[in-house]
């Protein structure tokens, strides 16, 4: 079978199959083909030895004015018509299948965040390496791609994987796959995105598990993914995403209203968070999964966790792709935390020195309470510095205008100026 599958790939010109999911997703290709072509040599075929028994002739003619037209047979329409109805919905099921499987990742994935800029794309992992227009996965491991664009529409497009998804900016979107082998494979932009759309290339680099560990402690790699460039990291030693998330927290005000010990505040606890059951507010509740968090950032009244007032306020062009990720990643690292007496994190080294210049909005209240005063605050473990230093998000800037980060501004006397 598989000698055959090759023979008719050669013969379509179709990639080389490098993924669990391009073996599948061909065959189909494949019955479809081989049914669209029998289909349409029968149909030739008896076009011709209708036309050629059926011709026209003086003896035939007198014969069938005398006779009639023969009634056609009940059978053969039956068997044609739910010969294609049947198969028609046999197709469909298999494609759904297959659709299902290819949206849904499996539970062990390694995930790495996708950046697409013209006209390049940019690749964050999670122990914090950087690497532009070349990813590097390990062999048969689940690799789930979360995509975001900063500029325009693009389309990741992975032929010899057979998967392809938009990359839309403001939103995050998930592909995966399993290379079965070492190799190297192209990355295409299947959407136009301007001048130099042709070269928005890369390259997937599939590594053994060996050779893929090696690379983490060894490679140099490159450090210009962008999260906030006002904002260092406390420890060069360890650049995971998610100690990045911890400072991105601190530093952006999430800080205010989640905590990461299982207490409640005014948002959401992050302990626990992922992958656990939400429940809405007018909706069935959904799993906190990587879409959740991102949408829950950028939209947050999409969604409304049922018991917490909406509050919150959109991030749209205040978090770049790589704050998103990292904070993803940080909650992602709380998962396993419920109702435990961990610490929020500390502001960053130079972060409680400064807070952002008082043009945004003013710090939200809790909920009012049935009588109208504010709620009683629960006790709260987070440091002073973290709570009240910590910036609350501008709004966020015109659609005709290029989101800016207002630089801090420095304290003087413990008061802002």
């Amino acid at each position: 079978m598989n000698y055959l599958a090759e023979l008719v790939r050669l013969a379509l010109f179709l990639p080389p199959q490098g993924s669990s999911l391009a073996r599948e997703i061909d065959w189909l290709h494949f019955v479809v083909i081989t049914c669209t072509l029998l289909g349409a040599f029968g149909i030739a075929a008896s076009g011709g030895i209708l036309c050629l028994r059926y011709r026209k002739r003086v003896d035939r003619d007198q014969t069938i004015r005398r006779r009639g037209v023969p009634a056609p047979l009940l059978w053969a329409e039956l068997t044609v018509v739910l010969g294609l109805f049947g198969l028609f919905v046999a197709f469909w099921v298999v494609g759904y299948w297959q659709y299902v499987k290819i949206a849904t990742p499996p539970a062990d994935t390694y995930d790495v965040y996708v950046s697409g800029k013209q006209w390049m794309w940019k690749f964050a992992y999670p122990d914090g390496r950087h690497t532009t227009d070349t990813l590097y996965v390990p062999v048969n491991k689940p690799v789930r791609l979360i995509l975001t664009s900063r500029d325009v529409i693009h389309s990741f497009f992975l032929p010899d994987f057979r998967v392809k998804h938009d990359v839309v900016p403001g939103r995050y979107t998930t592909l995966w796959f399993t290379a079965e082998r070492p190799g190297t494979h192209r990355i295409f932009c299947a959407e136009y995105c301007g001048t130099w759309h042709s070269r928005m290339l890369g390259q997937v680099e599939v590594l053994s598990d060996v050779e893929f560990q090696r690379w983490l402690s060894e490679g140099e790699h490159e450090r210009d993914f962008p999260l906030d460039p006002d904002m260092p990291l406390a420890n060069a030693a360890d650049s995971s995403l998610s100690t990045r998330g911890e400072q991105v927290a601190a530093a952006h005000g999430c800080l205010r209203c989640h905590t990461v010990d299982g207490s409640p505040y005014i948002g959401p606890t992050w302990a626990g968070l992922y992958q656990s059951r939400v429940p809405l507010e007018g909706a069935a509740p959904i799993d906190a999964d990587v879409a959740y968090l991102t949408e829950s950032m950028m939209d947050p009244l999409a969604k409304i966790r049922r018991g917490f007032a909406a509050v919150m306020p959109s991030y749209i062009g205040y978090l770049g792709p790589g704050d998103v990720g990292a904070l993803v990643e940080y909650i992602k690292s709380l998962q396993h935390i419920a109702g435990g007496v961990r610490l929020a994190p500390a502001m960053p080294a130079g972060a409680a020195s400064y807070v952002l210049p008082d043009t945004g909005p003013t710090p939200i209240a809790p909920p009012a309470g049935e009588s109208g005063q504010p709620r009683e605050q629960p006790k709260r473990t987070l440091p002073a510095d973290a709570r009240d230093q910590a910036p609350l998000p501008q709004p966020a800037p015109a659609a005709t205008e290029q989101p800016q980060l207002q630089r801090p501004v420095p304290l003087q006397d413990g008061k802002q100026p």
